[in-house]
């Protein structure tokens, strides 16, 4: 499933592992081993039946390449391996045998293990998003006056500063991991029989299920056989936190282009270089956020698509979240190990960037004037004054401070001093520092710092 030479690049190995054939049928096995030990526990199953069960729930007791093989007739892996269970338990204890998979039904066992697998994949993930969010927190820190020019639509706005920049990318990765925790707090498990009843237990049937999840250590609910609210939640929470680390990805991109030269990327010798062009040092990391924030959108609307989930069990529609979550989790994980990449010895170009600050002739500071205008002379008079300027500027490519130096009105209400004051970058950056102490707060307020 994650195998070919693209995922070396663009998945995650850790996460990939969580999710392959060997991994899911031990979350399987692990279902069946807490079903035995909870139906022992409650007098429902012998003692002994549930050990030897649970002894022979061992994922290296099977011949994982026949599951596959049978899943295909089957369209579940759950049936053959209940059968090699069975039979395996058989060949000690015919009659513990008879226990096997007391009640249960296939969708239990397996989105039973999707949830055990979901949850050490959020761990995986939530860590990664620790390692990154230490990383921005630094940046932060470090570059709360590293002035640089904001950008909008593409182009120059207002002078900002970097560590500002930094804030906004760690706010939108916090509201990734706020959403992420809330999702790994409430995994739930999957138990409801065969048509979502628990009848085969009768009036023991909720008693059963909260201990299975117990067993499990999952939240035990009502079944959601076919409300699928669970993988849909899962899916929303891994593609909002992908849209805020694409986001990262795309801004290193940009920063990163020749013409701009803000940041680069760190790394080795061959790193970043070109099959053709001796001279490149392309941002690989960066690229490979940005080509899973690419992909992400089309796995959670596969996801997404599978919304006729009919009568107490579909048929199809619930086979085909399978693979589209699994496939999530592997792109978000691999896109935040590259992000983690392209922030570990990520080179700032503070020079650079007040140069591209300065490099528009001043243009960035004629909101600062205007406003300083308006209380004086009223907001629609000091905007044309300044759109005069500015065309008159561009045309002589002049700098700005040196057309508005010669306008009467300027220097009766600023003076040359005030003018001064006013064009400079520092004086007009609003409260960003507030707002890098406000995301910081949140940042140590997650467990940091």
């Amino acid at each position: 499933m994650f195998d070919s030479l693209a995922d070396a690049y663009l998945a995650s190995p850790r996460i990939a592992a969580l999710f392959d054939a060997r991994a899911t049928l031990a979350r399987m096995l692990a279902f069946e081993a807490a079903l035995a030990r909870a139906q022992a526990a409650l007098g429902m199953i012998p003692i002994s039946a549930a050990d030897k069960i649970a002894r022979a729930c061992e994922v290296s007791n099977f011949d994982i390449e026949a599951i596959k093989h049978d899943t295909a007739a089957s369209s579940s892996p759950a049936i053959p391996l209940v059968s090699a269970l069975t039979a395996k338990v058989a060949a000690n204890d015919a009659d513990a045998a008879l226990y096997v998979h007391w009640g249960s039904s296939t969708q239990d066992v397996m989105d039973s293990a999707m949830m055990l697998q979901a949850r050490a994949a959020l761990d995986e993930l939530l860590s990664s998003v620790s390692t990154i969010a230490e990383q921005l927190a630094t940046l932060c820190s470090a570059h709360r006056d590293t002035l640089m020019v904001a950008r909008t639509l593409s182009q120059h706005a207002l002078p900002t500063v970097f560590g500002y920049k930094c804030a906004l990318w760690l706010q939108a990765l916090l509201n990734g991991a706020d959403d992420l925790t809330q999702q790994r707090e409430d995994v739930p498990l999957q138990f409801g029989g065969a048509a979502g009843t628990l009848a085969a237990y009768g009036a023991r049937g909720v008693e059963l299920r909260d201990a299975v999840a117990r067993e499990l250590d999952l939240r035990a609910v009502v079944p959601w056989h076919t409300d699928r609210h669970v993988p849909r939640a899962l899916a929303a929470s891994l593609a909002i936190l992908a849209a805020g680390v694409g986001k990262i990805g795309n801004d290193f991109l940009l920063m990163m282009q020749s013409e701009v030269a803000e940041l680069s990327e760190g790394g080795g010798s061959g790193r970043g270089g070109s099959s053709a062009m001796p001279h490149k040092r392309n941002p690989v990391a960066a690229m490979a956020v940005v080509a899973g924030a690419h992909r992400v959108p089309g796995q959670l609307a596969a996801l997404f698509s599978c919304f006729t989930h009919g009568h107490e069990r579909a048929s199809g529609a619930w086979h085909g979240e399978w693979q589209a979550l699994r496939e999530m989790f592997v792109t978000v994980g691999g896109m935040l190990e590259q992000l983690a990449v392209a922030l570990d010895g990520m080179g700032v170009h503070t020079e650079a960037m007040r140069a591209n600050l300065e490099r528009g002739q001043g243009l960035v500071m004629a909101e600062a004037v205007a406003m300083a205008l308006a209380p004086a002379v009223g907001r629609s008079a000091a905007q044309a004054l300044l759109k005069d300027a500015v065309r008159a500027a561009l045309e002589r490519r002049a700098p700005l401070h040196q057309v508005l130096g010669e306008n009467a009105t300027v220097l009766r209400e600023l003076g040359v001093e005030g003018l001064a004051a006013v064009m400079a970058p520092q004086n007009y950056l609003g409260v960003s520092a507030s707002f890098i102490d406000d995301v910081l707060a949140r940042y140590r307020a997650h467990g940091h710092g």
